[in-house]
């Protein structure tokens, strides 16, 4: 979806609610992309309306963007804007980058004339390529028509980087205090202007630290025709040095009472950043007391800081992160009406997203218009970890295993929020609804979703490994408790069950105001036969090989997924239903 669909729909409502987003940049190496999508995760709970990923200086890091943003979009589930450049940027190598986001479902595109390369000090324009934004906005919409939602960069009076972009030409001002002089200005409006009429739809500011000009810039964008919204750029400030280089790099005026405070407490981190999220808390409370509802924070990859002024805000409440669906809606173009999917890859929905990429058709309100579509092949990347994350699965579930009673032991400890981490889920922790229930499921080894004013109902759902032994006595107990179904198989494939191969029981469903009733949770017994062959191979790839080749618990892991089978138990009497009553005696 369109950014500026998104923020249309929340003015609209009329309900005076703000919407925020946030930007973050390709980190250097692996361990600081993994990092950042750790990071990414948290914040995206919070419901931002959007978040951005930077192009890097010189285009020197276009690949990874291409990389990082697919990923934001089509795994971390946000919609995704990314930034685009015309700095060592032929039309071809554009283009390259345009096509490879709309193939993977992204619409939303920040255009930028860009830095100059590395060891530059002024732009120039590549052969082939742009010479600005506006080149760059005009070739999208010539070219792509209104796929796209085009963001431009809007430059309050203080933050003119020390050039007016003037009909593509770049004119040198001086800039005296930060302040750029009245005709140097009215060039940079005129610009921006024509950057929308050229087909941008919606402007972002750099950064400013002097609300009284930001809001003079608005009025003076609405002064000469410039309609779109106009979404501030805030930018927390978390250390002194870091300040002074970013403010000193795009040539940002700082009012002189923001600079004294700052200087009396330089050396001390904490009181830097305590006073950063003071000031940039002011700073959004007297633009969104302007009307303006709308705020785009700059993170610099830090989270603490942004989520501190939100919070200061009343915008987001720790307690309180809300879900419309048990998983995070998909963002990518291709699948955004998807609201239907199976329970099995609940733990692990970056698996289920890959092995689903490919469908033609993605469910909508009922499963069954697209369980004939074929999973995705297992491949490696379902079982790549970050590396801290792998680090953790080390300390938590590599330890020595005797017998099958510590195997039973690990699992417990999950259960009860004892270890954060295991091989068959890709999440940290339990998920909130299954904490409810993490006492009983400790003893044999809800948050809620949705809109305000509805109600939701969960049919009880367990799955678990279990012996030949304790299968065939849960399969008796079953006889006596009618309201249980349960579908069971081994690695080898070996099948017994209560249900029709074709049936399809809804888990989960939502009755929500002026809403149809929504069943985003199945089980259905196909997908559970996919479900099946990635669950088994987590015992080797997930678990097993976190020991060295020859050791015995590698061993004795083997051996339990050799015989024991996965099963899948519900209780269809979610009214008055005891799903732990059937473990009794077993």
């Amino acid at each position: 979806m369109k950014v500026i669909e998104k923020i249309r729909e929340a003015t609209a409502a009329n309900d005076n609610r703000v919407v925020f987003s946030f930007e973050f940049f390709p980190p250097k190496t692996e361990d600081g992309v993994d990092n950042l999508f750790e990071r990414m995760e948290r914040m995206v709970a919070h419901n931002p309306t959007f978040c951005d990923i930077t192009w890097g200086a010189g285009g020197s890091t276009a690949d990874l963007t291409l990389e990082i943003a697919n990923r934001m979009q089509n795994m971390v589930c946000v919609e995704t804007m990314m930034h685009l450049t015309c700095t060592n940027m032929p039309v071809e190598k554009i283009d390259h980058a345009l096509e490879t986001i709309k193939s993977n479902g992204i619409q939303n595109v920040l255009a930028l004339r860009g830095d100059p390369p590395h060891g530059q000090d002024k732009f120039v324009q590549v052969e082939g390529g742009f010479a600005c934004a506006l080149d760059l906005v005009k070739h999208m919409r010539s070219k792509y028509g209104d796929y796209f939602g085009i963001t431009v960069a809007g430059y309050p009076a203080e933050s003119l980087l020390g050039y007016s972009l003037l009909k593509c030409t770049l004119v040198p001002v001086l800039i005296d205090g930060g302040v750029a002089p009245p005709e140097a200005y009215e060039n940079d409006l005129a610009y921006l202007k024509k950057k929308v009429d050229a087909g941008a739809d919606l402007i972002v500011t750099q950064l400013f630290y002097d609300t009284d000009i930001f809001l003079k810039f608005v009025n003076d964008c609405r002064q000469i025709g410039i309609t779109c919204p106009i979404v501030p750029g805030i930018m927390p400030i978390n250390n002194f040095k870091g300040f002074l280089r970013m403010t000193g790099f795009c040539k940002t005026k700082i009012p002189p009472e923001i600079m004294a405070a700052l200087e009396a407490i330089k050396d001390n981190e904490e009181a830097v950043r305590a006073y950063g999220i003071h000031l940039g808390t002011e700073m959004c409370k007297k633009i969104m007391a302007s009307g303006i509802r709308t705020l785009h924070l700059y993170t610099l990859n830090m989270e603490k800081s942004a989520l501190a002024i939100l919070m200061n805000l009343g915008l987001i409440e720790e307690s309180k992160i809300s879900r419309p669906l048990p998983w995070r809606r998909p963002t990518n173009v291709f699948r955004v009406k998807e609201n239907v999917r199976p329970i099995f890859w609940a733990n692990r929905p970056k698996s289920y997203i890959s092995r689903t990429v490919g469908w033609d058709q993605y469910p909508h309100d009922r499963w069954g218009d697209s369980r004939s579509a074929s999973y995705g092949v297992l491949g490696d990347y379902q079982f790549l970890r970050p590396r801290s994350r792998d680090k953790k699965l080390h300390e938590e579930w590599a330890v020595p295993l005797k017998n099958v009673e510590d195997i039973y032991e690990n699992f417990m400890k999950f259960c009860l929020g004892k270890l954060r981490t295991s091989p068959w889920t890709e999440l940290d922790g339990l998920q909130p609804e299954t904490k409810i229930i993490s006492e009983q499921l400790g003893n044999i080894n809800l948050k809620g979703w949705g809109g305000p004013g509805g109600y939701v109902y969960q049919k009880a759902y367990l799955e678990f490994f279990c012996s030949p032994e304790k299968l065939n006595a849960l399969v008796d107990k079953c006889k006596i408790f009618p309201s249980l179904t349960y579908m069971a198989v081994n690695k080898e494939g070996t099948w017994k069950s209560n249900v029709n191969n074709t049936d399809v029981n809804a888990v989960t469903w939502g009755v929500f105001p002026a809403k149809e009733i929504i069943q985003p949770t199945v089980v259905d017994p196909q997908s559970f036969m996919v479900w099946k062959d990635e669950a088994f191979e987590i015992w080797s790839r997930g678990w097993a090989k976190l020991y060295p080749e020859d050791d015995p618990s590698r061993k004795l892991l083997d051996e339990v997924q050799s015989k024991y089978y996965l099963v899948s138990l519900v209780d269809n009497d979610y009214i008055h239903g005891d799903l732990f009553a059937v473990f009794k005696d077993i």
